[in-house]
């Protein structure tokens, strides 16, 4: 990909408008992320979060409006969407591993397929990440053998071993139990220190206290209000981001 500069935006909404047949789920979206920026998506169930972020590697289409990730235009479609996706890793609520391979072939398969990596290499890769998240001991082992929380931290690590530039996490802790919650967003804040672009939708109002450069808050696929996390949780401004903080921080 181009290495544009610092001041481009690495994301780009402009105007986005997405329709499931005649719902419309995505309505005027205009975001721009910079590179290493890390922002955290909340809203209520149906809002739009999980579609939003979908579109930034092409899992969804939009109909209207234009998305360039670094510099390219996805709504073209062609080569594009391949060239970005190599570079966009996603870790999503199912922790989607392929229950008959490894943990170690799980992480090596794409990095072979499409990077074009040897096997040596690959392994070299996927060991230095399952250490950075914490399980290099896991790595000969079925995903079916692992807690919950590791096979969350190993979908990271696989995420990770592609070198993306920009990581996607869609609720990746809404599928755990709350003793997992925290291994799986220890592994990644330390993403964070690195400087990685990230977006993740989730719940995890800590999270995105100590995390998030930016908070979004999203209602009827609108973005309804955003902000740097102090001044989005001490004072949100729309009913509906007041609505929604009062009852899941009362939940906390």
């Amino acid at each position: 990909m181009n290495s544009t500069t610092t001041e481009q935006p690495i994301i780009q909404f402009q105007g986005v408008e997405k329709w499931y047949g005649q719902f419309q789920v995505l309505t005027d979206i205009n975001l721009d992320v910079k590179a290493g920026e890390r922002i955290v998506i909340c809203g209520p169930s149906g809002s739009g979060k999980s579609t939003l972020i979908r579109c930034i590697n092409r899992l969804e289409s939009v109909q209207k409006g234009r998305l360039l990730v670094d510099g390219i235009d996805l709504t073209a479609g062609g080569p594009n969407v391949d060239s970005v996706r190599r570079e966009v890793g996603m870790v999503f609520q199912q922790f989607n591993l392929f229950p008959h391979l490894t943990i170690l072939d799980n992480c090596t398969l794409a990095p072979m397929r499409s990077r074009g990596l040897s096997k040596a290499e690959a392994e070299e890769r996927a060991m230095k990440y399952l250490t950075r998240v914490r399980i290099p001991e896991q790595a000969h082992k079925y995903p079916s053998q692992l807690s919950g929380g590791q096979q969350q931290r190993v979908a990271i690590a696989r995420a990770l071993c592609m070198s993306p530039r920009i990581m996607l996490f869609d609720e990746p802790t809404s599928a755990l139990d709350p003793e997992m919650v925290k291994e799986v967003l220890d592994t990644m804040i330390g993403l964070a220190e690195d400087g990685m672009t990230m977006l993740c939708v989730t719940h995890e109002m800590g999270f995105a206290r100590s995390v998030a450069d930016r908070v979004i808050f999203m209602a009827e696929g609108r973005i309804v209000e955003q902000g740097a996390p102090r001044d989005f949780f001490t004072a949100p401004r729309d009913p509906r981001t007041q609505a929604f903080l009062g009852q899941i921080l009362s939940n906390h």
